[in-house]
């Protein structure tokens, strides 16, 4: 019998209800909804393997088209105007996404495996070592490069932030990223020495990438971020790599300039 990863469910349909609680769907987001199930059920052990190849290949296309919310239907909310959390950084705005997080419960219910679950205390130990040394290494090439500088704060909107960041954001991102992508490399380069450090790489560098309209230094950070957040999953599974994750972008939130420096 299956057994789905219910904490993470929760999770992901609380912040589900969060956005549907301020935004709006039509009747064309069914259409994505529905390739996902068609790719959900496809993609299941006991059919052909090319069968399954075709869906995930679907669902490579649709997590892209999703991530980068090109697909019609879904009407995010804005529910923070641009605004300056301290006089020296950008304007920073934030929206609601209900295409996003349908990656998540995809990933979740198609592909349970990529929890890679480990011990309780397995989890916190990784969590704690590898959230300290990503913050440490990560923030502090930031403000090498002139990114973000020392700004305590804690404004109005940082408890949406918060439920925004955790339930919508970094728990989709740490499923797709370390537990679909790095997880499956993982898997197939076994066999070979040091498959699972490329696959790793490969995945930090895949993340990293996703951040190319932020410009080359947010590249590199994420990059570097990511391969902390690998190593998180890797020793302590994906709480691990949530934990981690979220942990950093509060730190970078609550203690310096969010999202950068304005030039």
């Amino acid at each position: 019998m299956l057994r789905l990863p219910w904490p993470y469910l929760t999770m992901l349909t609380a912040g589900y209800v969060l956005a549907l609680t301020y935004g709006q769907l039509s009747l064309q987001a069914s259409i994505p909804i529905t390739l996902l199930i068609l790719a959900g059920i496809a993609v299941q052990p006991k059919n052909h393997r090319y069968a399954r190849y075709l869906s995930h290949s679907l669902f490579v296309l649709l997590a892209l088209a999703l991530a980068l919310h090109y697909l019609p239907g879904f009407h995010n909310a804005q529910v923070i105007e641009p605004t300056r959390f301290t006089e020296n950084a950008v304007p920073f705005s934030m929206y609601l996404n209900l295409d996003k997080p349908l990656l998540g419960f995809w990933l979740l219910l198609a592909c349970p495996w990529i929890i890679a679950q480990r011990s309780f205390t397995s989890t916190l130990k990784t969590s704690a070592i590898t959230l300290s040394l990503t913050a440490l290494i990560t923030l502090t090439s930031a403000w090498l490069l002139g990114i973000i500088d020392w700004a305590p704060k804690w404004p109005d909107v940082a408890r949406i932030w918060i439920l925004n960041n955790l339930l919508l954001v970094t728990l989709v991102e740490e499923a797709l990223f370390r537990g679909y992508i790095q997880g499956s490399l993982s898997e197939r380069l076994k066999h070979l020495p040091y498959g699972e450090h490329f696959a790793l790489l490969l995945a930090a560098i895949l993340f990293g990438l996703a951040h190319w309209g932020a410009g080359w230094q947010w590249v590199l950070l994420a990059t570097i971020a990511g391969v902390g957040y690998g190593l998180a999953y890797r020793f302590g599974g994906l709480a691990a790599a949530i934990a981690t994750h979220f942990g950093l972008n509060l730190l970078h939130f609550g203690l310096f300039t969010y999202p950068m420096l304005a030039e």
